[in-house]
């Protein structure tokens, strides 16, 4: 008689392919710091992180190379964009590369990035100015990477296409952190006009051309746009002296919005960033949002992400991943499934990655 021994699957799987061990959910995060002005004797800070997971699953970081001084495009006639890319999920990063170098005088700043996952090109915006011929006059354009971030194209101004002629010496300014992609592959972006409100441009052609959706979104400053299950759009929105976010939401593309505060995303009036996440085992359809800034009513610091398991319409307590000086911030989905986090802290002085699990942000085991 053969005697059959049943082994359980959950065995066999740890034997066929084990896994590494996990951090248990109270451990600290692993900060690594990508850029600080003690990287480069001749630059006074980085700032304005932007984070992307490339089609091929490379992670891209990039950042303004303030070299002058610390100041914002409007005050610094020498901004590069710079990134440092990753192969790994951020275990290791490539040397500091420059994307964009202008001559003295001319700046670029406040990255942003878009992957368009049907062409799987990478779309790089950033804001311009020519600080000695046309002072305060600002210029939106873009680069765009089909080899998962290794080269970039020739800028391209598209200032023409998603402005009016009157905004010309307005203060505008393409939000930096990231755009979105519908899942119809409609590519859409947000616009800041200090004097005139938020607004949206679009592409229905991956990239070739873009419009501009005249609809102007109040209140609003830096702002972030995503796609809701249902296929509505949701604008997360920066207010200054509020102390906390504003939501904006549109079902008609952006026609007309329906907008609310919500006091349960606290903010100092910061940058942030709002992303979809769906893990891989999840049936399709299961969805949900995290949130990053810097969590406090009044200061910049306190980093800290939340989830939302209802599209927004209410938030959990959120996990602190850095209690003190903390501001600007990117996440993405990293092709292993985790969030990559990449922001400011220590007043500016260091702009550090982390990456964490769904099971350590919600305290699953």
């Amino acid at each position: 008689m053969k005697v059959l021994f049943l082994i359980p699957l959950s065995i066999i799987c740890t034997v066929l392919y084990p896994q590494k061990a996990k951090k248990p959910d109270n451990a600290v995060l692993d900060f690594k710091n990508l850029f600080s002005s003690s990287m480069k004797n001749d630059v006074a800070c980085f700032r304005i992180p932007a984070l992307a997971t490339a089609p091929n699953g490379d992670l891209i970081a990039a950042i303004d190379e303030r070299v002058a001084s610390c100041g914002d495009l409007k005050w610094n006639n020498n901004i590069n964009i710079v990134v440092r890319r990753s192969i790994d999920n951020g275990d290791s990063w490539s040397a500091i590369e420059t994307v964009v170098d202008y001559p003295l005088g001319k700046s670029a700043s406040d990255p942003s990035m878009i992957v368009d996952k049907i062409t799987g090109e990478i779309i790089l915006f950033f804001n311009y100015m020519d600080l000695e011929n046309e002072k305060d006059v600002y210029y939106l354009k873009m680069t765009k990477s089909s080899d998962n971030g290794k080269t970039w194209s020739a800028p391209e101004d598209i200032t023409s296409q998603i402005t009016k002629q009157d905004w010309h010496r307005d203060f505008k300014f393409i939000t930096s952190g990231r755009g979105m992609q519908t899942r119809e592959g409609k590519l859409v972006h947000t616009l800041v006009n200090l004097q005139k409100g938020l607004f949206l441009f679009e592409s229905n052609d991956h990239g070739k051309n873009w419009s501009l959706i005249d609809t102007p979104i109040e209140p609003a400053d830096e702002s972030k746009v995503v796609e809701l299950s249902d296929g509505s759009w949701m604008v997360n929105s920066r207010v200054n002296n509020l102390g906390n976010r504003f939501v904006h939401i549109s079902s008609d593309e952006g026609k007309t919005w329906k907008s609310m505060p919500d006091p349960s995303l606290i903010d100092p009036g910061c940058n942030a960033s709002i992303i979809r996440y769906r893990s891989r085992n999840e049936e399709p359809g299961t969805y949900i949002l995290l949130f990053s800034n810097a969590n406090d009513k009044g200061q910049r610091k306190n980093m800290t992400v939340k989830i939302s398991t209802d599209e927004g319409k209410s938030w959990s307590k959120g996990k602190t991943l850095y209690k003190e000086s903390a501001a600007y911030s990117s996440m993405t989905v990293l092709s292993n499934g985790d969030i990559g986090i990449f922001f400011e802290r220590n007043e500016y002085q260091e702009n550090v990655f982390a990456r964490f699990s769904i099971r350590w942000l919600t305290d699953r085991r």
